[in-house]
């Protein structure tokens, strides 16, 4: 089974990015609940025929849908070594929980957090957004809200966020009980940023309004295009008008990794949390997500609940307290830190970010290439590793059914993934470059059958 997966990696531009799941393979996947044993090279077996060929392979280099890292193979033998040991780092006293807090302390120095600074493991950026959220909820409420609720206060807290930002800071306003509806989504500016002259005056018009202020996320690496909020102005916005400071740097707060790339995220050392995923830009096999929390106290007082089944002590198994639990909502966690120490001490930061390096030459790379095509047309800026484009005909009246319809068909032909987006009211072609398998001839293969499916389309279609 090992030697099968990693053969899987080694040949993996021998295969398709995707293929469509025959009718008769997705069948099988009906099957009730088995009640005897059954012999485990069988089973291993239709793994490799039902379930390998059709995943979703953002493991090959021409996978550029989404922001999805490719993994790595010290990764996948660590997480071997992971399930094997089954250490749940829910708490007490074992190695593995200090193989995650000597991560924390790792990212702490990058970022420019102090030492102190809290982290955790999370399955993505999404839970460490909803985290942060209940931390600033805490912070501006006090840790009485946690027993009384939202109900039982008179202040209506507001939060805010660029018109651009992902999705998940809405969803975590939803779940944390404040509602999207207090989630100020601020215009952005033609570079794709937060306007920060209009973000004041929102503020301004909350408090004069009676609400309160809360929460400001920026964003290092929109997922649309890539780019990065102005993260020194929203940090001085945040330290005058008291409001905490959260950055969503789902893949672009990883850029801390290349000296080419940090200064782009200067501010981010002002943050009182970061939010992002080992998963994708530096490739660590899902799922590895992380919050970095600046006020370790402030993180500790909204999460942490003794009870008596969990009893600390400061000797035997129950020690080492206070646990990650106390500062999440999971008791029970697998040990994500290890396929990220693993892939830390193997690579190292030099070459990991010589690698994210290289993804954003690939998207300069592709962005020449449409600009020097007549066919092809540039929707927005490159800042980092994300490209936005279409295919373009005079001949055609709706592009957007068009360039919709070309994705999708290169999909099916397995050659390259792209992913869409709109763009200004346009729909796009969306090429995120993240795998570290990437290489110019991707690029070039994603150019050339854009353009041939293009031409084949509009010529059906006259």
């Amino acid at each position: 089974m090992l030697d099968d997966i990693l053969d899987y990696a080694e040949h993996i531009r021998e295969r398709p990015v995707w293929q469509p799941i025959p009718e008769e393979v997705r069948a099988k996947f009906q099957q009730g609940l088995p009640q005897g044993e059954g012999d485990l090279a069988a089973v291993h077996q239709q793994f490799m025929q039902d379930i390998l060929p059709y995943s979703v392979g953002n493991s090959h280099p021409g996978f550029m849908g989404w922001v999805q890292g490719g993994g790595n193979p010290v990764g996948t033998l660590a997480e071997m070594l992971a399930a094997g040991l089954n250490a749940n780092l829910g708490g007490r006293d074992h190695i593995p929980i200090d193989v995650e807090r000597q991560v924390s302390r790792w990212v702490s120095t990058l970022f420019g957090f102090p030492e102190s600074a809290s982290g955790l493991f999370v399955t993505g950026t999404s839970m460490a957004n909803f985290i942060a959220v209940l931390v600033a909820r805490s912070v501006a409420l006090g840790t009485e809200v946690r027993k009384t609720g939202l109900a039982s206060y008179e202040q209506r807290l507001v939060a805010y966020t660029s018109a651009g930002a992902h999705g998940c800071i809405a969803q975590a306003m939803d779940i944390a009980g404040i509602g999207r509806d207090a989630l100020r989504m601020i215009p952005m500016t033609s570079q794709f940023e937060m306007d920060t002259a209009l973000l004041r005056e929102a503020i301004a018009a909350d408090r004069a309004a009676g609400l309160t202020p809360f929460f400001i996320a920026g964003t290092a690496g929109s997922v649309d295009v890539g780019a990065i909020d102005d993260l020194t102005t929203l940090a001085e916005i945040a330290a005058q008008e008291k409001i905490w400071f959260h950055i969503d740097g789902a893949f672009g707060a990883l850029a801390m990794l290349s000296p080419e790339l940090a200064p782009r995220l200067a501010g981010i050392e002002r943050a009182d949390s970061v939010a992002f995923d080992f998963h994708k830009w530096m490739q660590v096999p899902y799922d590895a997500g992380f919050i970095l929390v600046r006020n370790r106290e402030a993180h500790l007082a909204t999460f942490s609940a003794p009870v008596g089944y969990l009893r600390r002590e400061t000797r035997g198994l129950a020690g080492g307290s206070p646990w990650p639990c106390d500062f999440g909502p999971d008791l029970s966690r697998g040990f994500r830190a290890l396929k990220t120490w693993f892939t830390l001490q193997v690579y190292g930061t030099e070459r990991l970010g010589q690698m994210i390096a290289h993804t954003c030459e690939l998207a300069q790379y592709l962005k020449q290439q449409v600009e020097e095509n007549p066919k092809l047309e540039l929707l927005a800026p490159v800042n980092l590793n994300i490209v936005c484009f279409r295919y373009r005909s005079e001949r055609i009246a709706d592009l957007d059914a068009l360039n919709a319809d070309i994705v999708v068909a290169l999909h099916e032909g397995g050659i390259c993934a792209p992913s869409t987006t709109f763009i200004r009211g346009q729909l796009a072609i969306r090429a995120a470059i993240v795998n570290h398998r990437t290489r110019a001839e991707n690029i070039d293969a994603l150019i050339n059958a854009t353009i041939a499916q293009g031409d084949l389309l509009v010529q059906s279609a006259q």
